[in-house]
């Protein structure tokens, strides 16, 4: 990122702060994503941006993720 001319390199989220943070909307644990720099609900669905190494765990900032399902069956018919 580059601010006023100078490059500043993304401030790393402090991870050991997961065991304080939770889902502003369920209230259930966050896991960190290394890759998208985001923090996850698993259970709803919805990933928070970590800005500048600070988590805005503000509802409206948070985007719908794909979520995978609980139990895939592949073969429904099978068993009969």
């Amino acid at each position: 990122m580059v601010r006023g001319g100078i490059l500043v390199k993304h401030a790393a989220f402090n991870t050991s702060l997961l065991q304080y943070l939770a889902c502003p909307l369920s209230k259930d644990p966050l896991r960190y994503c290394e890759k998208s720099q985001e923090l996850v609900n698993d259970s709803l669905g919805v990933a928070y941006p970590i800005i500048d190494g600070i988590a805005c765990l503000v509802p409206s900032r948070g985007r719908l993720i794909e979520k995978l399902p609980e139990d895939p069956k592949p073969y429904p018919d099978a068993g009969k």
